[in-house]
């Protein structure tokens, strides 16, 4: 075991108990993250029943094409992630690379084809506070209803947006040989995260976009 007397910039007995605090640290930020992103789905759930029609009919208008090959992406770059900490947990560097490039593209695709999502939203009126059509059938239920969606979606971009600059920065330091066996904290961190906002994303997906499916 590597003690602290190797590691003088460590304030812990060992990197056992460095790893212990790191994961505690994380998931106490992601028990913060998911309430930030409870009281958004909270909201969500008491607008629904208040415009349950209108809601329905406004998520027609999501692109549920974009929206399921976006749900693809996400898993697949979570698989790149557990290859990822895989290969730092067994000194395979290769695997170790190639997770984190792999989430790191998806990541990026995932990004792109929600720009275009939002763009089409833009040209069709459907984006409140910058071009909206109030002269539409039910307008304020739809405005909540895109209103909702954007704040939903828009932040978990965001932080999908953190996660893909923080696994560069995992990549960039797996480049440099920082990771082992021994010492991947990091790593697996990094991948806490990329499955925290996944998992967000699987339950926006039939919140938002399947709203009307048995229709």
């Amino acid at each position: 075991m590597q003690k602290a007397e190797q590691f003088p910039e460590l304030q812990y007995r060992d990197l056992d108990q460095q790893r212990e605090a790191a994961e505690l640290g994380m998931w106490i930020f992601l028990t913060t993250e998911l309430l930030l992103f409870g009281g958004l789905f909270i909201s969500y759930a008491v607008y629904r029943h208040t415009y349950p029609e209108v809601f329905a009919e406004a998520s027609r208008h999501l692109d549920t094409v974009i929206g399921t090959v976006n749900t693809g992406i996400l898993i697949i770059s979570s698989l790149g992630m557990a290859l990822a900490v895989y290969g730092a947990q067994t000194a395979k560097r290769k695997r170790l690379l190639f997770g984190l490039i792999a989430a790191i593209v998806f990541g990026t695709a995932f990004m792109v084809l929600k720009g275009i999502e939002y763009y089409h939203h833009y040209l069709n009126a459907e984006f409140p506070g910058l071009r909206f059509d109030y002269s539409v059938p039910d307008a304020k239920g739809k405005q909540v209803f895109f209103f909702l969606y954007f704040a939903m979606t828009g932040l978990h971009a965001i932080h999908l947006t953190i996660g893909i600059v923080l696994v560069c920065i995992i990549l960039y330091l797996a480049y440099r040989r920082r990771f082992s066996p021994d010492y991947y904290t990091p790593v697996e961190n990094a991948v806490l995260y990329w499955h925290f906002v996944d998992i967000i994303w699987i339950f926006l997906f039939p919140l938002l976009y399947l709203i009307d499916v048995h229709k």
